[in-house]
């Protein structure tokens, strides 16, 4: 296996996923605050600048006072009011751009310089294209919120959630690789089978993830504060036929798609227990055995908080935890793909 390498590329690509973390909590804390329709307009230049005067203010007042959002839900809202929603969404874009920018900036250095070969720079080159993308996303997923109704498209939402966890992702793995190397193990074959199994534990992790989207684009969350019944039933009637085709609820349906992610986080779990077993009958390294420990446990956990937040009717604190355990849930799937190929 290949050696560490440079130090400073590591703590580099650590800071940014550090960051992007930041980034998609934040991006919670927007949502839940209902800011994120506060800034009207995206400019990439002039808009890194917030109002200053009071003729500033009430420009920018008077642009979202045309929002359905000010029209149907906050037609009291005042001008102080209205600067707590705007700061939450400036801070949100700003702290986007600043971690573009901490990302090419370096890049730029580290192949001028040579300290990462361009050969090897194809991850390096996604994950930069990847940031100018998730800024166009992040703008076309709020102007699905400005036209007709006062919330943003929740297929746009998840959208930008997966891509902004997929950064992430590529992020982390440029940096297993830089730590750990990428040289394949003389004893791959033996692996075939729980590789698969890991990826595909990043799989069904990532369609709970989405439908985490899409529970928080539709509001979902408040469908139902019971648990493990839901309107009195384990299997409540009707729930997949308020809209037709039936299929249609599974990804539009509110209590149906809250109803799916509760249960499909048991699949995460079962997957993540099947995944540890193979692992330990193969007597594997112990950063793979305690990685697959650590999974299971999180996933506990993260189903814990799930149902406390439904019990609770969706509390902040609570839920931003919920999303920030499952950003670490992908972080140590992702971690244990890496070790089974290139340990």
């Amino acid at each position: 296996m290949l050696g560490a390498n440079d130090k400073v590329i590591s703590r580099w690509l650590y800071a940014v996923c550090f960051f992007i973390i930041v980034l998609v909590i934040f991006g919670g804390w927007v949502r839940l605050t209902r800011s994120g329709l506060s800034m009207v307009e995206w400019k990439v230049v002039v808009g890194s600048i917030p109002p200053i005067t009071e003729t500033d203010w009430q420009e920018a007042f008077a642009k979202y006072q045309l929002t359905p959002e000010f029209k149907i839900i906050n037609q009291t809202m005042t001008l102080g009011e209205y600067k707590f929603i705007y700061y939450n969404e400036y801070i949100h874009r700003m702290l986007g751009r600043f971690t573009g920018l901490l990302y090419v900036l370096p890049l730029f250095y580290f192949l001028f310089r040579g300290r990462i070969a361009w050969r090897k720079s194809a991850i390096y080159q996604v994950i930069g294209l990847g940031f100018a993308g998730q800024g166009y996303l992040g703008w076309y997923m709020v102007s699905s919120g400005l036209v007709d109704i006062p919330a943003v498209s929740h297929y746009r939402l998840t959208a930008h959630l997966v891509t902004a966890l997929s950064l992430l992702g590529l992020t982390f793995w440029a940096a297993l690789n830089n730590v750990y190397g990428s040289a394949r193990p003389e004893n791959g074959s033996e692996r075939a089978v729980p590789k698969k199994m890991a990826v595909f534990l990043v799989v069904v992790l990532l369609i709970q993830i989405s439908y985490g989207g899409l529970v928080a684009g539709l509001k979902a969350g408040y469908a139902s504060n019971t648990w493990p019944l839901m309107y009195g039933r384990l299997i409540p009637l009707s729930i997949f036929s308020a809209i037709e085709p039936w299929w249609r609820n599974l990804i539009e349906s509110p209590p149906a798609v809250h109803y799916v992610h509760r249960w499909f986080a048991f699949a995460v779990l079962i997957v993540a227990i099947w995944l540890y077993y193979m692992a330990k009958n193969r007597s594997f390294l112990p950063p793979i055995l305690k990685g697959s420990k650590w999974m299971i446990a999180m996933v506990i956990v993260q189903i814990t908080f799930g149902v406390t937040v439904i019990w609770f009717h969706v509390p902040l604190v609570l839920a931003l935890t919920h999303q920030g355990i499952a950003i670490s849930l992908l972080l140590i799937a992702i971690f244990l793909n890496h070790r089974l190929y290139f340990e």
